[in-house]
């Protein structure tokens, strides 16, 4: 009895659709895939999905990682006052806590485990709810990476260099975004208050791709539209480069804190007014 014929799987129903032929390699497919967009057999979102797919195979984690300077780490000796602040400023829900340096992990503080200290701070003993850190080669593949964080339940690692230092850390939500995109949650931008959010009566939580014309509007500020049209974009001409997180710049009243970025664009900045 011959075994029966395996149903085609989706690219192959799509390739026989638009070609009656199979492609030989991956840039083939992608010329299909690309013919296919064009005759709206589905739209841009999906295309750039399908080949995020198709170039995940060949990506290590050094091409999704957190660099060393972008990380947000609590200190081994911070106060339990000091860590809840951070906490709050950076909406995190889990920390590498460092030593001497960031080349010393001393282990991963998930946010809340400090809820059992809520009421009894006098209890509170950082080594005593850090859970083991996971280190990673920067040359680990993606999808080895992926499976492994699955399989674990894990969500972060740190990822060393050859010499065994820490070049930065990854997520599981960096390495899923290498195949849908941005993944926004509660902490990122939002668009109801047009983009402009406040986490308190001081500090404010902007989208970058908010207008000038608008940030003048909510702020009283009289900033310039003329060579830029975003509150991004004057920051970036104002730094003189593509920020990375945590860097700072003062524009007329407003200081401005990079909250998140990534090696193409600014996407989040928190802003102050200038007390003076």
């Amino acid at each position: 009895m011959e075994d029966a014929t395996a149903k085609p799987g989706f690219f192959e129903r799509l390739v026989n659709r638009i070609t009656g032929d199979a492609p030989e390699t991956a840039t083939e497919v992608i010329q299909v895939l690309r013919q296919a967009y064009e005759r709206e057999a589905f739209d841009a979102d999906t295309l750039q999905r399908l080949e995020n797919v198709l170039d995940f195979a060949d990506l290590d984690v050094r091409d999704a990682m957190i660099t060393r300077s972008q990380m947000d780490v609590l200190k081994a000796d911070d106060s339990l006052e000091r860590i809840i602040a951070y906490i709050v400023e950076t909406a995190h829900s889990r920390f590498p806590v460092i030593g001497d340096d960031k080349d010393h992990i001393t282990g991963i503080l998930h946010a809340k485990d400090l809820l059992k200290f809520w009421g009894r701070p006098e209890q509170f003993q950082l080594e005593a709810v850090l859970r083991p850190a996971v280190f990673v080669p920067e040359g680990k593949s993606l999808a080895s990476l992926l499976k492994e964080f699955r399989e674990q339940r894990n969500h972060m690692a740190i990822v060393v260099d050859e010499y065994g230092g820490t070049s930065g850390l990854v997520t599981i939500e960096d390495v899923l975004e290498q195949i849908i995109g941005d993944i926004e949650d509660e902490f990122d931008e939002d668009d109801s208050a047009d983009n402009i959010f406040a986490v308190s009566a001081e500090r404010f939580r902007v989208n970058a791709v908010t207008e000038i014309e608008d940030i003048n509007a909510f702020f009283g500020t009289d900033y310039s539209d003329e060579e830029v049209d975003t509150i991004g974009g004057l920051v970036v001409q104002e730094i003189g480069h593509l920020p990375v997180r945590g860097e700072k710049v003062r524009i007329g009243k407003l200081q401005f804190t990079v909250a998140r970025a990534d090696a193409r664009r600014l996407h989040t900045l928190m802003v102050t007014v200038a007390k003076d």
